[in-house]
């Protein structure tokens, strides 16, 4: 399974990327909107963690672009603030499948992706 992160932390990032490594996961991170949209473009993506709030452009032009470029690719949205909080997140990025606080476990992160992005690749298989 192929993941992008987009979140502007890098060591927020670099934890959750170490933990879906683990779990067989290739991962890609952007810091912003114009690495991610240049990352999409470019490379396949199963699944997108982004930071609703990103220092650098828009998370909602990076889910817009995902959706257009590709339309099979899910984005799990994570925040530290109260922005979206009514869960109207949904109607605005259609390609959304959840929407977690950035505080959440790692390992739960893992798992959600893993759930919503199907199985991780095997090492040997394409």
């Amino acid at each position: 399974m192929k993941v992008l992160i987009v979140e502007s932390q890098k060591d927020l990032a670099t934890l959750w990327q170490r933990h879906l490594e683990r779990m067989g996961m290739t991962v890609s991170r952007a810091f912003g909107q114009v690495d991610a949209i240049n990352h999409l473009s470019t490379y396949p993506t199963d699944i997108i963690i982004m930071d609703l709030v990103l220092n650098d452009g828009s998370a909602l032009a990076v889910a817009d672009y995902a959706s257009y470029r590709l339309p099979e690719a899910k984005v799990i949205f994570v925040t530290n603030t109260s922005f979206f909080s009514d869960g109207s997140i949904f109607s605005h990025a259609t390609n959304a499948c959840a929407f977690v606080q950035s505080a959440t476990p790692p390992e739960d992160l893992a798992a959600m992706v893993e759930h919503y992005g199907g199985t991780p690749e095997q090492p040997g298989v394409a």
